[in-house]
């Protein structure tokens, strides 16, 4: 079970860091999407960090697993209130954040499982 959450959170890890550096560098598709559903410019560096400290959180978490826990529902909490926001507004473009919402309760049940 260790190895299929290891590789879960690896890549969540991954796509979560890359989705907080193009977060950060304002990057017109990730800006154009969070403006559709209504966030506010100055939030953006604030949703960047939240996804870094979870994606940071999962890869410590291979050796803290409690902080490994606490990342992943950060993370779960983080993508299903974008799928919120999106359908809120009737945005239904909410594949990237429902997959992720989806990897990341993944990577909880495993963490769980394996501890």
């Amino acid at each position: 079970m260790f190895i299929a959450h290891a590789a879960v959170a690896v890549l969540l890890a991954l796509a979560s860091l890359g989705s907080a550096f193009m977060t950060f560098t304002k990057n017109p598709q990730v800006t154009g999407s969070m403006t559709k559903v209504g966030v506010p410019e100055g939030a953006l560096p604030w949703l960047a960090t939240a996804k870094a400290a979870g994606a940071l959180g999962l890869l410590a978490g291979l050796f803290v697993p409690l902080l490994g826990e606490a990342a992943a529902v950060g993370l779960v909490l983080y993508f299903v209130g974008a799928v919120i926001s999106h359908l809120r507004v009737k945005d239904f473009e909410l594949a990237p954040a429902a997959v992720l919402a989806l990897v990341a309760a993944a990577a909880l049940v495993l963490r769980i499982a394996s501890a």
